[in-house]
């Protein structure tokens, strides 16, 4: 099937899902359930940039029990589920950079997600889609000298852009 302008498939096929499937499936990009009931609420959405920009906008809203909601649902960077849900497949696809990771930058990632959490309290999530492992490395360890409240901003962006590629994605 061929999109046409204003026209898009995917779209068509989240408008009309019922809610739960449609809940479930936006689970996928973000786990959160005030962004989830926040998205299905809007539907149907004339086309894809009013969908996404629901998305986007809801995704600023997001309480911090929202944001901690959804880091629960990642996996540590550079720990790839072995899943072969939706979810997984996805978060294997965005940690692509550091699949063929050395011993010694895994054991690095794994050091550096131990002191984020340490420090921070929460999962280190990054936006890693195109980037490679010393990028990520890199990342976190810069991100070590961030202050709560300029790292809670950052994790909130990180978060936004993976949910928003997550749900073009799902739309295909």
């Amino acid at each position: 099937m061929v999109a046409i302008a204003g026209h898009h498939p995917g779209l068509a096929v989240f408008n009309t899902a019922p809610a739960a499937e449609a809940e479930r499936d936006l689970r996928t990009c973000c786990a959160a359930d005030g962004w989830v009931r926040e998205v299905v609420a809007g539907r149907p959405y004339p086309d894809l940039p009013a969908l996404l920009g629901r998305a986007d906008a809801a995704l600023r809203r997001l309480t911090p029990d929202g944001v901690a909601q959804a880091l629960a649902a990642h996996p540590r960077i550079g720990e790839r589920p072995a899943g072969a849900d939706r979810e997984s497949a996805w978060s294997r696809r965005e940690q692509a950079g550091v699949a063929g990771a050395d011993a010694g930058t895994r054991a690095a990632l794994a050091a550096a997600n131990r002191e984020y959490e340490q420090r921070f309290g929460q999962l280190f999530l990054i936006f890693a889609s195109g980037r490679t492992e010393a990028e990520i490395l890199a990342a976190a360890r810069e991100r070590l000298g961030n202050d709560d409240e300029t790292e809670r901003l950052v994790v909130r962006e990180e978060l936004r852009r993976i949910a928003l590629l997550r749900l073009e994605r799902l739309l295909g």
